[in-house]
């Protein structure tokens, strides 16, 4: 499997971008969330010459993954659902989480990596809570300057890690990055409107599309650490 072969549709990503940038923000990312099946078809293509340690790797990389979109929901359904003890828990969960998908970086780049990856995955989380506040509300316009911000993180996100291994191509990694944070949106929308099997839909492309970030990561990590893989 090749992490570097990901291509996102570039006439899809740049009508994205524009999108962002105008009042139709919130519509742009949905119709963003769509294409990440044929960058998960890239990006999981082929697995039959990974290590065993890779295996692994990509293993405990989806379980974390997959994690942070559990908890995300659960923050989510406990917020539009007015409890607050339930989305209290549920954030220290995501936080946590957030936390333990940052040190799975750490063994291979530092702890200052650590730190900074956090950081943006915080970020990231942010972005997401700032979207479920405002559409909670009904705030068009704050929904809007969240989808920015998830944006905008993507991106930060996405050089930061093409930086740290040239295994990541950075616009690969920025196209999952938004299609996921499109997936957060759609999942925010549905359980706001009571679309519950819409919803359980979403879940599982969420669910399909961390795996297809992990499995990148994984493969890349391999890459460029050969002899920590055999």
């Amino acid at each position: 499997m090749q992490a570097q072969e990901v291509h996102e549709p570039k006439t899809g990503r740049r009508k994205f971008l524009q999108l962002v940038g105008a009042a139709g923000a919130i519509s742009g990312m949905l119709l963003f969330s769509g294409p990440s099946v044929a960058a998960q078809k890239h990006v999981r293509a082929q697995t039959s010459g990974w290590t065993q340690k890779t295996s692994q790797t990509a293993t405990a990389l989806r379980d974390l993954w997959v994690g942070h979109i559990f908890w995300v929901r659960a923050v989510s359904v406990a917020a539009l659902g007015n409890n607050d003890a339930a989305m209290q828990a549920a954030e220290r969960q995501a936080v946590a989480n957030a936390e333990s998908i940052a040190a799975a970086i750490e063994p291979f780049y530092g702890a200052a990596a650590k730190a900074s990856f956090f950081k943006l995955l915080a970020g990231h989380y942010g972005a997401v809570k700032a979207y479920l506040e405002a559409a909670a509300e009904d705030n068009v316009a704050a929904q809007e300057t969240a989808t920015q911000s998830l944006s905008s993180n993507a991106e930060e996100i996405a050089i930061f890690l093409s930086k740290a291994n040239p295994h990541l191509a950075k616009d690969a990694v920025h196209g999952l990055l938004l299609a996921h944070g499109g997936h957060h949106i759609q999942q925010i929308q549905q359980l706001k409107g009571h679309e519950y099997d819409a919803e359980a839909k979403t879940w599982e492309d969420m669910k399909n599309h961390v795996y297809a970030i992990a499995d990148a990561t994984a493969d890349a990590l391999a890459k460029q650490f050969a002899s920590r893989f055999r």
